[in-house]
């Protein structure tokens, strides 16, 4: 999904029930404060379920072209097999994000599209989702690392659908022309970046959205404090003032000189397509960012490497690889029919069907057929099943009040001004000690 995009407002709510947004593909995601009012929302993405028995309705944040047909495809393919309509009300995808708390508190849609890990058990805890263990004993080729991004105290809320992971992504051709090697490590990274720029094709850098910037920070803080720091600092747990975060920010300055220009100004969309139109190098982006920004024909051009290493302690065994799904509204009005979909979503056929469509994803049942993957999702599926450690994202990994009222203006506060670090981590950490404070919810 592009997936996503947070908007800096004043917070009223959230995707859990505070402000956020983010992710346009994926989401990724997350979800921020939104402004938007209330009925005209609910009645655009909740129109509530539809006629019976026979029809089950789908709250979708597939908004962009290819997942909208992807899924799409994947719905008729349900029908023809159950003989049961899906009513799917789509939203755009960030204020779908924006209003998620509101719109399951209203009329939501019997099932709904969504993230797993913390976002989902975000919902759980406050009693909004409908427990789906029942389905879960009717799957198999999912993973025990999959059930546990999909089950909260013990019970199973979520269908994993598919992932995507985070890396940075180039053209081959370009590389090839210019002769650019990919990097195995920082000092590497920064030597190619800096060759980029004197070749005017800076690295392509976007967070008018508010999110896009975090897969570096989080990459950056992976590779030189590790997996455990890294999900201690964002349950909370860390301090921000801790020198290991202020050597995140240190080393991420190192490569400031060397993006495009203007970033707080830019969409992932216009990155990414600065990336297709050869006025950029490189990206640090989710697969879906680039895909969805290159027309069918150029799509073979698109390579990426894993973030380099950093300090080889840790090395490259971190990856981000976001997982969205699916979910039962705990205000569903067919609840069974919800669950019969879900049933037939949790195969490997539901996701083989869906990926003949979406070439910017890969399936995560085991009995997928990966035969017709592009090198592209053979590549991004070989550097997921090599990861030591998966992370979902910073909005998906931590408290979605924390991420969209603190860290989108932290990141993007450091974007304009890099310099004032200890600055920045003291105001962080104030604001942490906060928030987390305060139960969830």
């Amino acid at each position: 999904m592009a997936q996503s995009s947070f908007n800096r407002l004043v917070p009223p709510t959230d995707e859990a029930g505070h402000p956020i947004s983010r992710r346009s593909v994926l989401q990724g995601a997350a979800a921020g404060a939104g402004m938007v009012t209330l009925p005209a929302l609910l009645s655009a993405c909740g129109s509530g379920p539809g006629g019976g028995k026979n029809e089950v309705s789908v709250g979708s944040n597939a908004s962009d072209a290819v997942p909208k047909k992807a899924y799409a495809a994947a719905f008729d393919a349900y029908r023809k097999q159950s003989g049961k309509k899906v009513k799917v009300n789509t939203k755009d995808h960030n204020d779908f994000q924006e209003n998620i708390n509101r719109y399951l508190q209203g009329r939501p849609d019997d099932v709904f599209m969504w993230f797993a890990g913390y976002r989902m058990q975000y919902f759980a805890e406050k009693g909004l989702l409908t427990d789906i263990s029942d389905v879960w004993s009717s799957f198999s080729g999912f993973s025990d690392a999959l059930k546990a991004q999909s089950t909260h105290d013990g019970r199973q809320f979520f269908v994993p659908y598919y992932y995507y992971p985070w890396a940075v992504f180039h053209r081959k051709s370009l590389f090839q022309q210019k002769g650019y090697q990919q990097p195995k490590n920082w000092d590497e990274f920064i030597a190619l970046a800096k060759q980029m720029s004197k070749d005017g094709t800076p690295v392509a850098f976007s967070d008018k959205d508010g999110w896009p910037a975090m897969g570096t920070f989080d990459y950056i803080n992976l590779r030189l404090n590790g997996y455990d720091f890294h999900k201690s600092l964002m349950a909370g747990q860390e301090a921000w003032t801790d020198n290991r975060v202020k050597k995140v920010f240190d080393t991420w300055r190192e490569l400031m000189p060397y993006y495009q220009k203007g970033a707080l100004g830019r969409t992932w969309e216009e990155a990414g397509q600065s990336l297709q139109q050869r006025k950029t190098g490189m990206a640090v982006f989710g697969m879906p960012h680039p895909g969805s920004q290159f027309p069918e024909n150029e799509r073979d051009d698109i390579d990426f490497f894993a973030f380099p290493e950093i300090d080889p302690q840790y090395g490259q065994d971190a990856v981000e690889a976001p997982i969205d799904g699916f979910l039962v509204a705990k205000k569903s009005k067919n609840v069974a029919a919800a669950k019969d979909l879900l049933k037939w979503l949790g195969t490997p056929k539901a996701e083989d069907i869906y990926l003949q469509y979406d070439p910017n994803n890969v399936a995560v049942n085991s009995g997928a057929d990966t035969s017709k993957y592009s090198a592209l999702q053979k590549k991004s599926a070989e550097l997921v099943s090599g990861a030591r450690q998966i992370s979902q994202f910073l909005d998906r990994d931590t408290r979605p009040d924390f991420a969209s009222t603190v860290m989108i203006q932290a990141i993007q506060d450091f974007i304009g001004n890099p310099k004032d670090v200890d600055g920045l981590c003291n105001s962080v950490e104030r604001q942490k000690k906060t928030i987390f404070s305060q139960p969830v919810g």
